[in-house]
């Protein structure tokens, strides 16, 4: 009995059953040429890259291993065509302090709404001499 309903149960069980991939047509996407691709590699690490395609994306960047411990600092710019037809240029250095782009579409930071009032400098200076003479006096007490 316990056979028949396990076979019974195995039949109403849903079968699942993927189909075959449909074809792949690239006919339906461009393909974008590349008109320039020019690298050049120094044997002491430099580099230069410049690239253009035939969708107006462009790219020129260098760099060479004169960062901290021989790390690469690279600098550049691209640019590109937004959807909304707007051309985008984007300057960038990438070094120890990460990469910094430099372009007009991008949010700048406002500028301080008003000067810094005269008393908030005068408890930095004191803050500062403060620290200043703490350090004297610890290596005063480091030479006894």
């Amino acid at each position: 009995m316990k056979l028949i309903i396990l076979f019974v149960v195995a039949l109403a069980a849903p079968q699942l059953s993927y189909g075959a991939p449909t074809d792949f047509d690239s006919s339906e996407e461009d393909v974008v040429p590349i008109l320039r691709d020019d690298r050049v590699h120094e044997e002491d690490g430099r580099f230069n890259v410049d690239v253009e395609t035939g969708n107006g994306i462009t790219l020129s960047q260098g760099g060479s291993p004169t960062g901290i411990n021989g790390s690469i600092i690279q600098a550049g710019e691209y640019s590109y065509t937004a959807p909304d037809g707007t051309l985008v240029h984007v300057k960038f250095v990438a070094n120890e302090n990460g990469f910094q782009p430099e372009s007009d579409l991008l949010p700048v930071a406002p500028e301080f709404p008003h000067p810094i009032p005269a008393f908030v400098l005068e408890q930095i200076a004191f803050a500062a001499l403060q620290d200043a003479l703490d350090d004297d006096s610890d290596s005063d007490s480091d030479e006894d």
